[in-house]
């Protein structure tokens, strides 16, 4: 029985792994696909500190490098659920069980698509889901951002800094976000709006984003957008799916823990773009997986 299984090998899972492993437990990290999470989707990553400027799937490879130095265990598999049995913890995947005394899951999120022709062909080209990780790019340039709530208009007002435009298109006629968030996106000069709009198609050249196709759900007529990026916010999921039973997710899925990543049940934490918290990069994961791994180790010794 191990110490402790991380259920995800990106920057959080990757990093409690490491603390873990240093402290002399037995640790086992199971991944359902290539170490390093959304990393792997990120073309550069330019605010990892270290870093001027690094290729996700190569700062992913360098932390799994660093697990594989500690000989950490390391298996493929894809998680269906947890038994809690207090002092022991049952991970059941599609192949096999696994049992240990602690658990950490690090299996973030996936941003909600489109789901329109263009966005996975152009996505890395002009499509992005991050204005903080891509924003640079798109330097005074025009870009689309669509969504209504929260995160469309806190990204469009940091984008807004960065672009010469930024036309933000939402499918109502009033956004959803706070009021103070739409009193300063309409102040900013150069934010405007498509209103009751449906994105339709992402348009490219083969190489890059070059505009939108929209549908008016008034008139039903078809407006095509020039632009140079598009940015989507039309929501985010917690991949927790697996753990409902356990009863440790808030009302949207994010799981709910306290400030040493635990979460209502003992000996489950959990760390990174799953767990409820206002912002999700691979700096904050990292941190997350700290304090996990540490957290871990101090209740072991403490039952010991």
């Amino acid at each position: 029985m191990k110490d402790v299984i991380i259920i995800g090998a990106g920057p959080a899972g990757m990093t409690a792994a490491i603390y873990a492993a240093r402290a002399n437990l037995d640790v086992s990290i199971i991944e359902q696909g290539a170490p390093g999470g959304q990393m792997n989707n990120t073309d550069v990553v330019e605010n990892y500190p270290g870093y001027v400027a690094i290729a996700g799937v190569e700062l992913g490879q360098k932390m799994f490098d660093s697990i594989k130095s500690l000989d950490i265990e390391h298996f493929y598999g894809i998680v269906t659920h947890i038994e809690d049995k207090e002092d022991v913890k049952i991970v059941h995947t599609t192949d096999t069980t696994y049992r240990a005394k602690n658990i950490i899951i690090a299996t973030g999120c996936q941003h909600r698509l489109l789901n329109i022709p263009g966005e996975a062909e152009y996505t890395g080209r002009g499509v992005s889901y991050c204005a903080i990780c891509d924003g640079n790019f798109f330097k005074n340039k025009h870009v689309i951002v669509i969504g209504g709530g929260d995160s469309a208009l806190e990204e469009g007002l940091y984008l807004s800094r960065l672009c010469s435009k930024v036309t933000i298109a939402h499918r109502r006629d009033t956004l959803r976000a706070q009021k103070v968030l739409q009193q300063r996106a309409f102040a900013q000069q150069n934010i405007d709006f498509l209103w009751n709009v449906q994105a339709q198609e992402i348009i490219g050249d083969s190489m890059k984003v070059t505009s939108v196709r929209f549908l008016d759900k008034v008139t039903q007529e078809e407006k095509i957008i020039a632009a140079d990026g598009v940015f989507v916010y039309v929501g985010m999921q917690a991949n927790s799916e697996a753990f409902a039973d356990l009863n440790i997710s808030d009302e949207h899925g994010w799981i709910l823990t306290n400030d040493h990543m635990q979460t209502k049940i003992n000996g489950i934490y959990a760390i990174g773009d799953v767990r409820a918290k206002e912002l999700r990069q691979i700096t904050t994961a990292v941190y997350d997986g700290t304090i996990a791994g540490q957290a871990v180790f101090n209740r072991i010794q403490i039952e010991q």
